[in-house]
């Protein structure tokens, strides 16, 4: 079992906004490649709050609609539940007491702000790797270029490994 890591985008946002039913994150799962006799069925998945993202490489991607935890590499013993709650301790769905269409507005409201916020930090971070992957690549370039155009300039010596 390991977490992945692979892009949120605005129409996942949109789209999880209606996992919040059971039947909505079951209906992800038509795919997953455990079905009975074993802890990760589909029904399982959905009840942890998990929904399948597969990719071609990453059959077994389930992604928490919530908190946006991704898994992959699930075995058939895997318990769904205890799996997510010991990957992500704080997870809203989780510690959820009553079915969500019981809450109240402002219960709900409150839940959905927390989710919006998890979404709105994970795009942020996701944002801020690019743009320091694109920093490297472009102070590599720099560093190569300059260091061709003249060797001997001192200037560049430890320039190109500063992170």
């Amino acid at each position: 079992m390991s977490t992945s890591a692979s892009g949120i985008h605005i129409s996942t946002l949109l789209l999880y906004q209606e996992m919040y039913r059971f039947e909505k994150r079951l209906q992800t799962f038509t795919d997953w490649p455990f079905t009975e006799g074993c802890q990760c069925t589909p029904e399982k998945m959905a009840l942890a709050g998990f929904v399948h993202c597969p990719s071609e490489n990453e059959p077994d991607v389930a992604r928490c609609f919530f908190c946006l935890k991704e898994l992959e590499g699930w075995e058939p013993d895997d318990d769904p539940w205890h799996e997510h709650s010991k990957r992500s301790l704080n997870c809203g769905f989780l510690s959820l007491k009553q079915d969500f269409e019981e809450l109240s507005l402002v219960d709900f409201f409150t839940l959905e702000q927390e989710r919006l916020c998890i979404y709105i930090r994970k795009a942020g971070d996701q944002q801020i790797l690019r743009f320091q992957e694109q920093v490297d690549s472009t102070r590599t370039i720099l560093v190569n270029h300059f260091s061709a155009a003249d060797p001997q300039r001192p200037g560049l010596r430890g320039w190109g490994s500063q992170s």
